[in-house]
């Protein structure tokens, strides 16, 4: 969904509208619920996407939440989903310790960055009250999505394994890879976007050829096709649009140096 207060701000920093009073009340059962399921008081639970910028729907909208140090998240996250399966497509909780926020490698400054700027704090301690403004440039865009070509081979092995049907996965393949060319678009028109529509549309202008894959990705992100398991497979192929697309990244923003380990 669009962020309209996404922007560089006039000092250069990342500005987003990811606001706790922006949330709409649609979906504030949810949350109460998700805070009480904390439990933990040195555990830590944030709202981030669509429903924390107040543009999402009700019943076609994920509801994504990032823990911090938070023992089995991913439990949590079905429980929730299977509770409110009649009013969301589904809530995830992304998991991160607080030893990740520290040091200076890709995947910390990258974890800052989406922390401080498209979180919005639900309980538990609040590290990023203590985060500054981060910088809309090049670093920013690595940190954030400089581990593609780490998923790329993670998809492959769920795609030739088929521990996950195919078109959930091609959901996931679209919507990391779209965040990435939004990434490229951002450092190649000196701007700052994470909106995948705008992305798939800006990259597709500048790189006609990839148009046909990139609208694929977007129909598959947006939940308006669902892909089979021979156009997943085709998007992870060698010559497929994700190879592609972190060859770009690589040239132009560069990749995390250590993969996953740099974190």
């Amino acid at each position: 969904m669009i962020d309209a207060a996404e922007q560089v701000a006039p000092d250069g920093t990342i500005r987003t509208g990811a606001r706790r009073d922006r949330v709409p009340a649609v979906f504030e059962d949810v949350l109460r619920d998700a805070v009480a399921a904390v439990g933990d008081p040195g555990a830590s639970l944030y709202l981030y996407g669509s429903v924390a910028t107040g543009s999402a729907r009700p019943g076609s909208s994920d509801v994504d939440l990032l823990s911090i140090d938070l023992p089995d998240a991913a439990t949590t996250g079905r429980r929730l989903s299977a509770r409110y399966a009649d009013r969301y497509r589904g809530v995830e909780i992304a998991a991160a310790t607080t030893a990740e926020l520290t040091g200076d490698t890709d995947a910390a400054h990258g974890l800052r960055v989406f922390l401080r700027h498209y979180c919005v704090h639900l309980t538990g301690p609040d590290p990023a009250a203590a985060l500054p403004a981060y910088r809309a440039d090049a670093r920013a865009a690595r940190g954030l999505n400089g581990d593609l070509d780490h998923h790329l081979q993670k998809w492959r092995s769920a795609s030739s394994s088929a521990t996950e049907p195919a078109d959930r996965l091609g959901v996931r393949v679209a919507r990391k890879t779209l965040l990435a060319v939004a990434g490229l678009v951002s450092v190649h028109d000196h701007t700052w976007t994470t909106d995948r529509s705008r992305a798939a549309r800006r990259w597709s202008e500048i790189e006609p050829a990839l148009a046909g894959e990139l609208t694929s990705l977007h129909r598959w992100a947006s939940g308006d096709q669902a892909p089979s398991h021979q156009e997943t497979q085709g998007a992870l192929d060698a010559d497929g649009i994700v190879a592609t697309v972190v060859e770009r990244f690589s040239d132009l923003i560069g990749l995390w140096p250590d993969g996953p380990a740099n974190r």
